[in-house]
């Protein structure tokens, strides 16, 4: 369906439910929370992990919907996304764009005034980098797009460290340096599998302007540099053990992927294999991190 077409149905709270891109929206709250807990030695205060958790994922599901009004002509023509909601018709532009405006400014509201104003601002810098900078701008404009518009997905556990100590210290600048560096290789893999319908609405997308192998090697030299940052919490003295054997043990999995890749291009598969191994590498990489927080074990 156009997106000119006249709205025919009554959207349903799932249609809203697609505009916030619930699963994106679930991965970053669980890095937002992780970096909550991690960021004091105790339990963090249950009043300030419930209004953080409320205000940074409602900025986020915000700016998922902007996303949304401002890909909708491109979404129109990618297969992948061309039955989500405004494509379709479900619901209108102006729709979507107050119940976008409604989640931000309840978000960023909420963090203000129940949590603290350095969370709400860095919250709000985060929400408009990734849903004007981003997708109007970068997204369009060159093919490092996903490198450097990475900062505003990579900011959610600084954002829930923010929350619980009202600072910015050395750790949860870690946390947002290894979704930073994650951020490429997970979405290049997308690309490669996707390069066909990104030419398509021109979109510069690395694969598109750089071809498959050129950006299978930029995956695998990502993939070494994140497995090395993600050492450093260890080497800090922010984590034990066991977060240093869950680090190593999912980097060597994340490295197989990429080595496989590039060794073996004609298999089609692999770009997708590799996106989805992303996605469980770093669910499961903060989930380390929250266990070793609490049971540690260091070398004496």
């Amino acid at each position: 369906m156009s997106t000119t077409e006249t709205i025919s149905n009554t959207p349903t709270i799932g249609d809203f439910l697609v505009l916030c891109k619930i699963k994106v929206v679930a991965l970053i709250m669980l890095t937002a929370v992780v970096g909550m807990f991690l960021a004091t030695p105790e339990l963090p205060p249950l009043q300030l992990v419930i209004l953080g958790s409320i205000g940074i994922a409602f900025a986020s599901c915000s700016a998922a919907v902007f996303n949304h009004i401002i890909d909708q002509k491109i979404d129109n023509e990618m297969h992948r996304t061309s039955n989500r909601p405004l494509p379709e018709g479900k619901i209108s532009s102006q729709t979507a764009f107050i119940f976008g405006a409604t989640l931000g400014v309840i978000g960023i509201g909420v963090l203000l005034i129940g949590v603290n104003v350095l969370t709400a601002i860095l919250t709000f810098f985060a929400l408009i980098g990734y849903a004007v900078f981003y997708t109007m701008y970068l997204k369009r404009a060159t093919p490092q797009n996903i490198v450097i518009g990475g900062a505003a997905g990579a900011a959610p556990p600084l954002l829930g460290w923010t929350a619980i100590t009202n600072s910015i210290t050395l750790e949860p600048l870690l946390l947002f340096a290894i979704i930073f560096i994650w951020t490429p290789p997970h979405f290049w893999a997308l690309a490669i599998h996707r390069q066909k319908e990104y030419a398509k609405v021109n979109i510069p997308m690395l694969p598109v302007t750089h071809g498959h192998y050129f950006t299978r090697i930029q995956i695998l030299l990502y993939t070494v540099l994140l497995v090395i940052i993600t050492l450093m919490p260890y080497l800090v003295g922010m984590s034990g053990l066991i977060y240093l054997a869950g680090a190593v043990v999912l980097g060597i999995g994340y490295l197989y992927y990429s080595i496989e890749m590039l060794r073996r291009p004609e298999d089609i598969t692999l770009p997708m294999k590799s996106f989805g191994y992303s996605i469980n590498y770093l669910m499961i990489l903060f989930v380390v991190l929250l266990i070793d927080h609490y049971y540690p074990i260091m070398v004496r």
